[in-house]
């Protein structure tokens, strides 16, 4: 039997992952490997797409307002600082709470922009997804809405596009009559679409004596609720010391109720009674923050006492990203 004469094979192109294009998931790899897209490069972009980057926000001026606003306060907005500047032709940027229809960005007639923060993002990084919307929006023609979609996995994020000195000072409003320029003369169904977000907004209010601590006003009680930097197991340790010595609240008819964490941070919460207003508030904040900075000064193992009260605010504490 004749010998099978052995087969050569044109060398394959090779190509980096920028270039791999992305297809069906069952179609060849464009990188001419011979496997499905889903088994080869694919495999690497859907692992960067679902990836959960925990603290999205880390590294920016304000990560603690930045966690505030997209999972705390209805209506709010913050003017933004771009490392390199703005175009000529955008006079402003500003970040959003939430925008009309939920847009993730909106280009208006004068050019400038609002970003709209508290939308739902395509991949796990939500910083590259609000950085990827930024710049499609700088560039959108005015008066436009623009989409959001999944951006590229080596795409810039917010870290790479915001000065890093810039200020971060969120202005917390009453209602969404930042959507537009003249809300006094807006249309009908413009002012009909303002009165009815209005109305569903919690009133909130930003405390000016400690950092990202938000007052929130319910039809039972209120709350105030405080983005904090700190690692969580060294918070929560200092959390169980006061709590354990009964110095947790904010004054008489205050609680402490638990925490919860958001975007790799941790949020404290107290009941407050109904009656309690956010400046009234102020000055305990301000002295349970010097508590606090004491708490977790401390090195010495926690007392019986103390493991119990962490054991409590751990088991009332829920993860919302």
């Amino acid at each position: 039997m004749a010998k099978k004469r052995p087969q050569t094979k044109a060398p394959r192109p090779q190509l980096t992952d920028a270039e791999i294009p992305v297809v069906g998931a069952r179609e060849p790899c464009p990188c001419g490997s011979g496997r499905r897209y889903k088994a080869c490069h694919g495999r690497a972009a859907a692992h960067a797409v679902t990836e959960l980057v925990q603290r999205p926000f880390e590294g920016l001026p304000g990560e603690c307002d930045w966690v505030a606003l997209r999972e705390l306060v209805p209506a709010a907005t913050v003017e933004l600082t771009l490392k390199d500047g703005l175009p000529e032709d955008v006079p402003s940027v500003t970040l959003a709470t939430v925008l009309p229809m939920a847009w993730p960005a909106l280009r208006r007639d004068d050019g400038s922009v609002l970003l709209g923060l508290q939308n739902d993002t395509a991949s796990g990084d939500i910083s590259r997804d609000l950085a990827d919307t930024l710049q499609h929006a700088l560039t959108a023609e005015p008066g436009t809405p623009v989409q959001g979609r999944r951006a590229p996995g080596d795409g810039p994020r917010l870290q790479d596009l915001l000065a890093p000195e810039g200020p971060f000072e969120p202005v917390v409003h009453s209602g969404f009559e930042f959507w537009v320029s003249d809300a006094d003369n807006a249309a009908p169904e413009v002012a009909a679409s303002l009165e009815r977000a209005n109305a569903a907004a919690i009133p909130t209010v930003k405390l000016t004596g400690v950092d990202a601590a938000y007052w929130c006003e319910t039809p039972e009680k209120n709350h105030l609720r405080w983005v904090m930097p700190h690692p969580e197991e060294q918070l929560l340790d200092a959390l169980a010391r006061l709590h354990a010595a009964g110095r947790s609240s904010l004054g008489e008819g205050t609680r402490l109720v638990g925490s919860f964490r958001a975007h790799g941070l941790t949020v404290p919460v107290w009941d407050l009674p109904s009656e309690v207003t956010a400046q009234d508030i102020e000055k305990p904040a301000a002295e349970f923050a010097e508590r606090l900075a004491t708490a977790l000064a401390t090195e010495a193992p926690l007392t019986a006492d103390e493991r119990r009260a962490r054991g409590g605010l751990t088991n009332r504490q829920v993860t919302l990203s």
